[in-house]
């Protein structure tokens, strides 16, 4: 869809009430459902959220406690997404670190490992 006609959409969906929004909603799933395949989010808490979303507007719920539960869920998603991306930094910072310690150091080597210079003076040959 043009980005146009999206905008226009977008500026008269914004100026409607929940209720209208979503008749327009089950419009579209109508037709959806008529002229093409529908599209399932990938997201695990969208999925949720849709699906509960659904069930509550069968359920003749009011558009209130639907947009609070769709609120909330949309909250939870946000904190589970935030945790999964920091398990995921910790995992790759994990990462960097084992894959630095297989290979050597460019570094200077640690004092247990490191060569004496020959220049010291050892036991004195001469004496005896």
């Amino acid at each position: 869809m043009e980005s146009h006609v999206k905008d226009r959409i977008v500026r008269r969906l914004d100026e409607l009430p929940d209720e209208r929004g979503y008749q327009i909603l089950d419009y579209i799933e109508f037709l959806e459902s008529k002229y093409a395949a529908r599209t399932n989010p990938d997201n695990l808490f969208t999925k949720l959220s849709e699906r509960v979303e659904d069930t509550m507007r069968a359920g003749k719920l009011p558009v209130e406690a639907i947009s609070g539960t769709v609120s909330f869920l949309g909250s939870a998603s946000k904190v589970v997404q935030g945790l999964a991306s920091a398990a995921q930094s910790v995992v790759d910072e994990a990462s960097k670190v084992a894959r630095g310690s297989g290979q050597a150091s460019p570094s200077k080597p640690d004092a247990a490992t490191e060569k004496k210079p020959a220049t010291e003076p050892g036991p004195s040959k001469g004496a005896g």
